[in-house]
Formats: C-alpha cells, sequence, structure tokens
C-alpha cells in the first residue's frame, strides 16, 4: 500500500495593498494659496486704505476735487496717456537718465569706497574732501552742472550720478570698516594674504552694507532726475509732471506723479532681488 504524501495547497492571495493617502493635496494647496493671499492683502491694506481714501474725498466735498481729483479720474488720465504713447516716451527719457547715471555712480564709487574703507592713508587723505561735498545738495549745483554742461543730456545724468555717488561711496566706506575685526584675525592666523582677505572675508561682509547704498541711490536717481526734468527738458516724467501743471491738466499730473512712484518701487524691489542673489549666506532672523 503506498502512502500518498498530502502536500498542503498554497492558495494564492491577493497582495495587501495599502491604506490610500488620504486627500490632502487640495486642501494644502488651498490653505497655502489662502496664506499667500491673507499676506498680500495685509501688505497691501495701507494702500489701498489711501486708495479708498482719494477716491472718496474728492467725491464728498472733504477737498477740492478740481486741485485733487478723484483717483478713478486719474487712472483714466493714465491710461489715455498709456494708449497714445506719451507715457511710454517720458518713462523712457527718465529711465535712459536715471539707470545711466545709477550704473556710472555703481561703477565708479563701489571700487573707490572699497579703496578707501581699505587703505586708512587714503582715507585721512580723502575725508575733508569728501566731507564738503557729502553735505553739499546735490539739486544746490544743479545751475553749476547747466552752466558747465548745458541744458542737454549730459548735465542731467551728471546730476544723477553727482547725487547717486554719496550714499553709494559712504555705505561702501562704513560697510569695510564695520568688518568685524575677530573675523580679519581669524583670516590671517589662517595664512590668508592680502588679496584673499579681501575677495573671501571684506567684501562679503560688505555686501550688505553696500547695497543699503545703492538701493538709496536708486532712489535718489528718480527723486533727483525728476527735479533736474523740470527744467530745460523736452521729455520725461519731471517735464510731463510740470507740463501738466502748468496747463492745469491736473489728473494727468497726478498720473505722472503714480509713475514715478510705480518705477521707484519697482527699482527698489529688483535691487532687493539682486542684494539676496548676492547675499545668499545671509540667515533671515526675521523669518
Amino acid at each position: 500500500m503506498v502512502d500518498i504524501a498530502e502536500r498542503p495547497t498554497r492558495l494564492a492571495v491577493p497582495a495587501a495593498t495599502p491604506p490610500a493617502a488620504p486627500a490632502v493635496a487640495g486642501p494644502a494647496l488651498a490653505g497655502r494659496l489662502l496664506g499667500l493671499g491673507g499676506r498680500a492683502l495685509h501688505r497691501s491694506a495701507a494702500l489701498l486704505g489711501l486708495a479708498a481714501l482719494w477716491e472718496t474725498a474728492p467725491r464728498v466735498g472733504l477737498v477740492d476735487r478740481v486741485f485733487l481729483p478723484p483717483l478713478s479720474e486719474v487712472l483714466v488720465a493714465w491710461w489715455a496717456l498709456l494708449t497714445s504713447g506719451q507715457l511710454a516716451d517720458h518713462v523712457g527719457a527718465s529711465l535712459t537718465r536715471s539707470l545711466t547715471g545709477l550704473g556710472l555712480a555703481v561703477l565708479t564709487a563701489i571700487p573707490l569706497g572699497l579703496l578707501i574703507g581699505w587703505y586708512r592713508p587714503l582715507a585721512d587723505l580723502l575725508s575733508p574732501l569728501l566731507e564738503v561735498f557729502r553735505n553739499t545738495a546735490a539739486l544746490a549745483l544743479l545751475p553749476v552742472f547747466v552752466l558747465i554742461l548745458g541744458l542737454g543730456e549730459t548735465s542731467k545724468i551728471a546730476l544723477v550720478l553727482y547725487a547717486c555717488s554719496w550714499p553709494i561711496l559712504l555705505n561702501t566706506i562704513a560697510g569695510v570698516k564695520g568688518v568685524d575685526p575677530l573675523l580679519v584675525r581669524s583670516a590671517r592666523s589662517m595664512g590668508l594674504n592680502h588679496l584673499r582677505l579681501f575677495q573671501k572675508v571684506i567684501l562679503p561682509a560688505a555686501v550688505p552694507t553696500v547695497f543699503t547704498g545703492v538701493r538709496l541711490a536708486g532712489a535718489y536717481s528718480i527723486l533727483v532726475l525728476v527735479a533736474a526734468e523740470m527744467v530745460g527738458a523736452k521729455a520725461g516724467l519731471g517735464y510731463l509732471v510740470n507740463y501738466a501743471q502748468y496747463n492745469f491738466a491736473i489728473p494727468d499730473m497726478y498720473a505722472g506723479i503714480i509713475t514715478i512712484s510705480a518705477i521707484g518701487l519697482v527699482v527698489n524691489q529688483l535691487l532687493v532681488a539682486v542684494e539676496r542673489r548676492f547675499s545668499t549666506w545671509r540667515v533671515d532672523v526675521t523669518a
């Protein structure tokens, strides 16, 4: 009699599927968008309040709408200037002068500030001269620039260059002199020569202060240029504001002022982005 070994039969059991993850992508994305919208609303609350006050104050008679028209009328005038091409021409003329003067100031003031901040004999030599010119307002020298360079583009660019150079120069000097001496001594103890010390320690540590000066110069480049364009210019935002005021085109005047403010804001934000790009090593303590 033959024994037949009975082998247990293994039934194929389907693999257990992992539990489905809860669908959180949608709510998480919605929450993130709501957070971004809330922060944007919080940051723009003051501007929205100013816009609402500007719109309602002339309409309810708090101010004379002849001298301060409602914001909606100003925006209509701004759109008319934009569609006619006049605004683009004035903005192009102003930006060309402003950016040229600012660029020349950056190219000249930063190297000079680094030299003055690094070499004490040069700082002692130039300090009295710097103190004299830093306390001389740029607009006070406008007649001098016009007499020497004429009413053309050269005098306006030179005035912007002069006005922008001082905040960049002084902040660069302060940035170099404000480097922590412990960092300098540590770098020297590691055998860094003067060139490597300047490249690896002094320059990175001075970058935030230098960019503070560049941002101030960006604002000065717009403000000083607008004032200069009100004298002897045939195009530019300053000329637009002045021409509209003389012709009593009050909405056009305010449209030019709004454009100047918007350009200043955009320039500042671009400089902040560039600063973050060149100082990625910094830790944001406010985060």
